[in-house]
């Protein structure tokens, strides 16, 4: 270790553990660090690390108090309260390959498992703390967005040899920034070049977002897949197939492409929101639920931890009930109060009156209470509604369209879309499915709850051309539902046997059929099945 670069850096330790301290602080010491502060708790490290600047941070990831350190760093680098000047090092006794691939997400300066050695720490910190010092003009430009001038720095550092140990990083950095500073063809060409000398993996993904800003998707493609089997690059990649297919609104492929993605690292609150969103467009109801449970399990005692993520489980729940078999509603309305009942513990002082009053009209109308659930809407403080979040709104148009209150339904989801389209922050998956929920909302005048019975009672009475309209208006919005399917496929069958083959909605009844084929049918459902699949056989 540089005994003056020890001497000037000023250090903050994050851990929990006596002998860890201990251990620690006698390491550094034996290195040459002097200026060393050290905290047990995360809301202590918050309040030091606003209150002064340092140069390194050495974190324990197994914090057992309050938070640990993977919602710590989380959180200031969400917060912009991370210089990149500033060394960030998280240190470990386990090393499962959850938090393996934590670390990787993550991507912290460095990781280092315990037990090491003095001798260790010198290695790692040595050389974490001299890229940080060479590279700090062009750290600063970046903190302070001035791409530009980041990439003249780059360009100046790697025009200087004596920096060549840190050119890889120093090339990495300079793709950043030409990508920052929207030259997307100049960044394509980089990375090819680059490629042409050696095959860096974050070269090969940089040189698939290139591809994605300049529209060349079938190169984006190609390139991306191969990327998806290397574990150093997996979950880079699951991100940049679910862009590329959300680009092309393959809505139904992004979410399996992000569904993956959070297997393989299943912390990421980011990647279950995109799967929430996904999910709503794709109408897959199940997959809304558990992704709104994850949101909730992961964010506890986080910067992501809100009332509204108990509250959207409790709704996605709803969703889900409405959508589903009969014998499923009484599970999934449990498991929505249960939501209700933790978001009133953990947050015993949020003011949540308006919106739970909606949510419980929801739940009336579940339970086929329609005048109650008119009559709790009509309590409603609509002074209030400027105020409230876009799920709230949300959660409004639908039970609105539900009670036949279609005019305040399309005007709330108007006013969502709005809202949408003057926040930045906001996702376009999110607008898209507003749009969608507008259009469906406009021409489905029924809740998901009536669609099937009513469809089922135009068939009953013969009257197979509104049966068939019905049925089609339900699979739009319940494509999951594996009932629905089947009798969707029913009145197709019927109508072909009256009408002749002509009639068949060919792409429809290949959706119904995926449906039921990745459903789990009970004995009934299977017989019913095969006897609509052999008279469409005889049709042909």
């Amino acid at each position: 270790m540089n005994s003056q670069l020890a001497k000037n850096t000023k250090v903050l330790i994050v851990d929990d553990q006596a002998l860890a301290k201990g251990y620690m602080k006698y390491s550094l010491e034996e290195l040459g660090f002097g200026d060393i502060t050290y905290v047990d708790k995360i809301n202590l490290a918050l309040t030091t690390l606003r209150s002064q600047h340092f140069d390194l941070i050495i974190c324990s990831y197994n914090l057992k108090r309050e938070q640990d350190g993977y919602y710590f760093y989380d959180e200031i680098k969400t917060n912009g309260e991370l210089p990149l000047s500033t060394a960030f090092v998280f240190i470990s006794a386990d090393t499962n390959s959850d938090l393996v691939q934590s670390i990787i997400e993550l991507q912290p300066d460095d990781f280092l498992a315990k037990p090491f050695t003095v001798k260790d720490l010198d290695r790692r910190l040595s050389r974490v703390l001299a890229r940080k010092k060479a590279l700090n003009d062009v750290y600063l430009c970046i903190d302070k967005n001035q791409y530009v001038r980041a990439l003249s720095e780059v360009e100046l550092f790697l025009g200087n040899p004596k920096h060549s140990e840190f050119f890889p990083l120093a090339l990495k950095i300079k793709g950043e920034m030409l990508t920052a500073c929207g030259n997307f063809q100049q960044a394509k060409d980089f990375y090819l070049a680059i490629l042409k000398v050696q095959t860096f993996t974050w070269a090969q993904l940089g040189l698939v977002n290139s591809y994605l800003r300049l529209d060349e998707d079938e190169s984006a493609e190609k390139l991306v897949l191969r990327l998806a089997f290397k574990p150093d690059s997996q979950l880079a990649a699951y991100d940049l197939l679910t862009a590329l297919q959300i680009k092309q609104n393959d809505f139904d492929t992004a979410l399996e492409c992000v569904m993956m993605a959070t297997e393989i690292s299943p912390r990421s609150i980011r990647r279950h929101k995109t799967a929430m969103d996904l999910s709503r467009i794709t109408h897959d109801y199940e997959i809304q639920f558990e992704a709104a449970k994850k949101i909730v399990r992961f964010a506890k005692n986080s910067i992501h931890d809100k009332p509204e993520n108990y509250l959207n489980v409790a709704r996605a729940g709803i969703d889900y009930a409405m959508t589903t078999e009969a014998s499923d509603t009484e599970r999934l309305i449990k498991q929505a109060n249960e939501y209700v009942r933790q978001l009133k513990q953990t947050f015993p002082k949020a003011d949540m009156q308006e919106q739970m009053k909606v949510v419980n009209a929801r739940l009336l109308y579940l339970e086929d209470e329609k005048d109650n659930a008119l009559a709790l809407l009509n309590k409603l403080d609509e002074d209030s509604w400027d105020k409230e979040g876009i799920d709230a709104l949300l959660d409004k148009a639908k039970i609105f369209h539900d009670v036949g209150l279609h005019e305040r339904s399309q005007a709330v989801l108007e006013q969502i879309e709005e809202r949408c389209k003057n926040n930045s922050e906001q996702s376009e998956i999110f607008l898209h499915y507003i749009n969608q929920e507008k259009e469906e909302k406009s021409a489905i005048k029924f809740s998901s709850k009536d669609l099937n019975n009513t469809a089922v009672g135009h068939f009953q009475k013969g009257d197979i051309d509104n049966a068939m309209k019905v049925f089609t208006q339900a699979f739009t919005i319940m494509p999951k539902n594996a009932s629905i399917a089947l009798n969707l496929m029913q009145a197709i069958s019927s109508k072909a046997a009256k009408s002749g083959v002509a009639t068949i909605a060919v792409p429809v009844l290949k959706k119904c059929i995926k449906t039921i084929e990745n459903s789990k049918l009970n004995e009934v459902q299977q017989e019913r099945y095969h006897k609509i699949r052999t008279t469409l056989d005889s049709l042909e």
